[in-house]
């Protein structure tokens, strides 16, 4: 009855598939006959597991061991399923971008499909590319829900700010809301008004610009024009 909806039943079942699978469905039966009806044994005593938001409270005080442990299972993340991103770019950079997490298509490098081909385009309007800046993100896996966990936030924003440290690029450009709020004391739209820093040991300074995320350009377009007088902060006074 009605008109044919033309509806692709395959494209539809796999979207709903993949859907579950992200909110960690791994199986439809199991096993083995379960009787619901059964008394529930007593629990043995819980093994005591440190939290892995807790694991190794300080991380490596060099870059190049601190990029390692990012991807070791000491890192707060290592219990996440999905597969873990290494930040790229030089460690000496000038400049150094911070989002959030991976984003859904990312396998090899942050900022992959149609959000990365954005981001390149951004970086090129202010002469830049991948090859010169240092792109990490706060999680290095993404999450099952897609957004960084609040538990875990302030743990990450701390790790992200040794990061920084450890980097101490003249200019980093946070995007996006849920990097702004882990990194900075302040909401991104303040952080616009009064330009913030993260100050290092040894004197040296890094200044925040904070922006929007690539894919909520392409969700908001209209937000363009203010994301390029963000860009146009960012490169103000750099050479």
């Amino acid at each position: 009855m009605g008109a044919d909806q033309n509806i692709d039943w395959a494209k539809t079942a796999a979207s709903a598939l993949e859907w579950w699978r992200d909110a960690g469905v791994d199986m439809l039966v199991e096993d083995a006959p379960r009787d619901w009806l059964a008394a529930i044994p007593e629990a043995a005593a819980p093994v005591a597991v440190a939290p892995a938001a807790t694991r190794s409270a300080a991380p490596p005080a060099t870059i190049e061991a601190f990029l390692a442990w990012r991807m070791s299972a000491d890192a707060p993340e290592a219990d996440w399923s999905g597969v873990k991103i290494a930040a790229s770019g030089p460690v000496d950079a000038v400049l150094m971008v911070l989002v959030d997490c991976p984003e859904r298509e990312d396998s090899d490098v942050l900022m992959s499909g149609a959000v990365g081909r954005l981001f390149d385009r951004m970086l090129a309007a202010i002469g830049r590319s991948r090859a010169d800046i240092h792109l990490a993100a706060l999680c290095a896996a993404r999450p099952v829900a897609g957004r960084m966990p609040r538990e875990i936030e302030a743990r990450l924003g701390e790790i992200a700010r040794h990061h920084v440290a450890l980097v101490a690029p003249k200019r980093l450009l946070v995007m996006g809301n849920a990097a702004s709020r882990a990194i900075l004391p302040t909401d991104a739209a303040q952080s616009r008004e009064n330009l913030p820093v993260l100050n290092h040991t040894g004197g040296k300074v890094t200044a925040v610009v904070t922006s929007y995320h690539p894919r909520f350009l392409l969700e908001k377009p209209a937000a363009k024009a203010e994301a390029w007088r963000d860009l146009q902060m960012l490169i103000g006074g750099m050479k």
